[in-house]
């Protein structure tokens, strides 16, 4: 069973090396110039998720008029 583990957890950090990490590797990047690539992808997805949260928002209004409308009429 620790075999097992063991192995488990060799393969892992075999594949993890094997990953494209969103840092710069270079030694001479430093600070936040080093993290570029991961702030710009955290700023994308970010203001996706607010742009996804007014369109829902938005949608949800529309709807809760258009439902009050129609619920009022009779």
């Amino acid at each position: 069973m620790f075999r097992k583990i063991a192995t488990f957890i060799h393969e892992v950090k075999a594949e993890l090396r094997k990953a494209s990490w969103p840092w710069d590797n270079d030694p001479k990047a430093k600070g936040f110039q080093k993290y570029k690539e991961l702030i710009d992808s955290t700023l994308v997805v970010l203001i996706a998720m607010i742009l996804l949260a007014g369109f829902v928002s938005l949608f949800d209004l529309i709807a809760t008029k258009v439902i009050g409308l129609l619920t009022n009429v009779g």
